[in-house]
């Protein structure tokens, strides 16, 4: 029986089939996504510098 016959729509394309339970931003993982390109240089400029004191 095709989809014309028992009436079921198309899914959706490129979207998940369901929500990540842990998904950014939700109760279990309330943490927001990381923040701009900038601070992720800065952090792993500061952490070279550690390791090449060390």
């Amino acid at each position: 029986m095709g989809r014309g016959k028992s009436k079921e729509p198309l899914p959706k394309k490129n979207t998940p089939r369901h929500s990540e339970h842990n998904a950014k931003g939700t109760a279990q993982n309330p943490f927001a996504p990381g923040g701009p390109k900038a601070d992720l240089l800065a952090r792993m400029k500061a952490a070279a510098e550690a390791k090449k004191k060390a």
